[in-house]
């Protein structure tokens, strides 16, 4: 049997699309240890264990703008995506366990769903921290500008700036 993939790597695989956290088909079928092609066939076959809330097809640009982030484009002929890949939100992710039947199947959608809940847990303790900084900060207004310095320096770090990134290649002399 194969060893399953560890929380925090599924957790890797995790992207945020129209507002869901979802998982690429390729991901998935790594996950649970099929080809990509054999995913797809299944999800074919069983169209209707996955509504539109379970799962999507990316649009070019959003295909685009992922493997400019996670980098998936291969080099080598025949390595490219042929057709625009599925995306999964966590229930789609778990039906595939019941359509798949393989031997991982089901260890493997639960390390999915565990992946899924820390990022959930992750993202409610960031509102939460967000929430209590926020009374605070309120409470002590007026009190001490050291106070507002510091509630300021710790808003940064929770949602911290985006940064313009350095251009990777050659730059023409004159060019900035």
């Amino acid at each position: 049997m194969k060893h399953l993939i560890p929380a925090d790597h599924i957790e890797q695989k995790i992207h945020l699309l129209r507002g869901h956290r979802v998982m690429l088909d390729s991901d998935l079928a790594l996950i649970y240890g099929v080809t990509t092609k054999r995913l797809n066939q299944q999800v074919y076959r069983n169209k209707e264990r996955f509504p539109a809330d379970f799962m999507f097809r990316l649009t070019p640009e959003e295909r685009d703008s992922l493997r400019l982030q996670i980098a998936t484009l291969k080099t080598g002929r025949g390595q490219h995506q042929k057709y625009l890949p599925y995306a999964f939100t966590e229930h789609g992710a778990v039906m595939l366990s019941a359509v798949l039947r393989t031997p991982i199947a089901v260890s493997a959608s639960i390390q999915i769903v565990r992946a899924f809940n820390r990022l959930r847990q992750m993202a409610l303790a960031h509102k939460d921290l967000a929430v209590a900084l926020a009374e605070l900060a309120r409470r002590v207004t007026g009190h001490d500008e050291q106070f507002q310095a510091v509630f300021d320096a710790i808003r940064e770090l929770m949602d911290p700036p985006l940064k313009p990134r350095k251009q990777i290649g050659f730059t023409p002399p004159g060019k900035p």
